[in-house]
């Protein structure tokens, strides 16, 4: 049976957390670079995204089996913390996207892919990944949640494009999201 708690806050707080992230950013390059390929690109950070947060929701799960309830419990706590105050902060796309591809179907879908797979690698949403899948049994749902989560946040970025973005306050997301957070890893250290 799959953990609905672990599915709709990993999908949330990762939804809020992509909001104005360099892979958002990235997804707006490459919609821009490649307006006829929102299927590719779009099919290309799914399959990123899967790749990257199976494998950090499960790397959280392991790394919860070797520590004690309440050495979890101070990590977790603390980490929730650090990622809001990280949320704080925004990001700007570096030249990860700097590379050329053709202008056809199977070329940026392995751009997209590689580049969001690499651009994931550290960020927040995947460090949120890792937190959530030490937090939560059920690493499926975890991954489920997370991988829609980015769906949300970048599936309307290559969609509709720069508009997006200049419609929602990213300060607003960056806070929402942050308070998400805190709240989360105040709440995790209070329990016991």
């Amino acid at each position: 049976m799959i953990d609905f708690s672990a599915l709709f806050l990993s999908t949330g707080v990762v939804a809020l957390a992509e909001m104005g992230d360099k892979t958002q950013l990235l997804s707006l390059m490459l919609a821009a670079r490649y307006p006829r390929q929102a299927g590719p690109i779009i099919a290309g950070i799914l399959l990123a995204t899967i790749a990257n947060h199976a494998c950090a929701a499960y790397f959280g799960h392991w790394l919860a089996s070797f520590m004690s309830p309440d050495v979890m419990r101070w990590i977790l706590g603390l980490g929730f913390l650090a990622i809001g105050l990280w949320l704080l902060v925004p990001d700007r796309l570096d030249d990860a996207g700097s590379a050329k591809a053709k202008n056809a179907a199977w070329p940026v879908f392995f751009l997209t892919t590689g580049l969001f797979f690499l651009a994931e690698m550290g960020d927040k949403t995947q460090i949120a990944t890792i937190a959530l899948g030490a937090r939560y049994a059920d690493v499926i749902a975890v991954t489920i949640g997370t991988t829609l989560g980015m769906m949300l946040a970048n599936a309307p970025a290559v969609w509709i494009g720069a508009r997006f973005t200049n419609r929602i306050p990213i300060r607003w997301v960056h806070a929402v999201a942050a308070i998400t957070f805190i709240v989360i890893g105040l709440v995790t250290l209070a329990y016991q």
